[in-house]
């Protein structure tokens, strides 16, 4: 029904953005990422929406980028995963990291959300790693990673494995050796990798 919205942001509280569209103020819930992402109140800001229908409402969800919109779709199409658990886990995490974290099997990742159990967070696991591959969040192409490694490149794979070993989880060594140039040796993506857990 709602593709998105843009207007001036009339009022921000946890979990809620309002916005002013023409003066209509659409209340949309929607994650501490897209509440951070925002420009002060007053200033213009455009959201991708979401409706929720259901028996006794009608919930708008809104969201700073599609990807953050796509993944929200994903995770709530999870069974299990209401729209509460869903924002909840975008608060958390950025899509990518939700993808990669998925393709690596890192359940652990998911429980850091709040009402994340380890049961749910090993169903999103099983039920999203098929879904991600194929799918390319900030230039990671998700089809060719294998568990716990961030793509088929050698010395990339054998930086993750290093900081796995170095008990960072795989989503985080993932993650960490993506953002590197997979051309340098696996020596100097370890350490480029470890300066910026340090910098985080």
């Amino acid at each position: 029904m709602f593709y998105s919205l843009t207007g001036a942001l009339a009022h921000t509280e946890p979990g809620v953005a309002v916005i002013d569209v023409g003066g209509v103020a659409f209340k949309c819930l929607t994650s501490m990422s897209t509440l951070r992402a925002l420009p002060r109140t007053g200033g213009q800001a455009t959201l991708y929406t979401y409706l929720n229908v259901r028996e006794d409402a009608l919930d708008l969800y809104g969201f700073y980028t599609q990807g953050e919109l796509n993944c929200y779709k994903l995770l709530t199409a999870i069974s299990g995963v209401g729209p509460k658990a869903a924002l909840s886990i975008l608060s958390e995490m950025a899509p990518e990291d939700v993808a990669l974290a998925a393709a690596a099997g890192d359940s652990k990742r998911f429980t850091r959300a709040n009402g994340v159990g380890p049961k749910l967070a090993q169903r999103i696991v099983l039920e999203l790693k098929d879904k991600v591959k194929g799918l390319s969040f900030a230039g990671l192409d998700l089809g060719d990673l294998p568990a716990g490694a961030p793509s088929a490149a050698g010395n990339a794979a054998q930086a993750a494995e290093a900081l796995v070993t170095l008990g960072y989880s795989p989503s985080e060594a993932a993650a960490a050796v993506a953002r590197l140039d997979s051309s340098l040796p696996a020596e100097e993506l370890i350490r480029l990798a470890l300066k910026s857990f340090g910098s985080m």
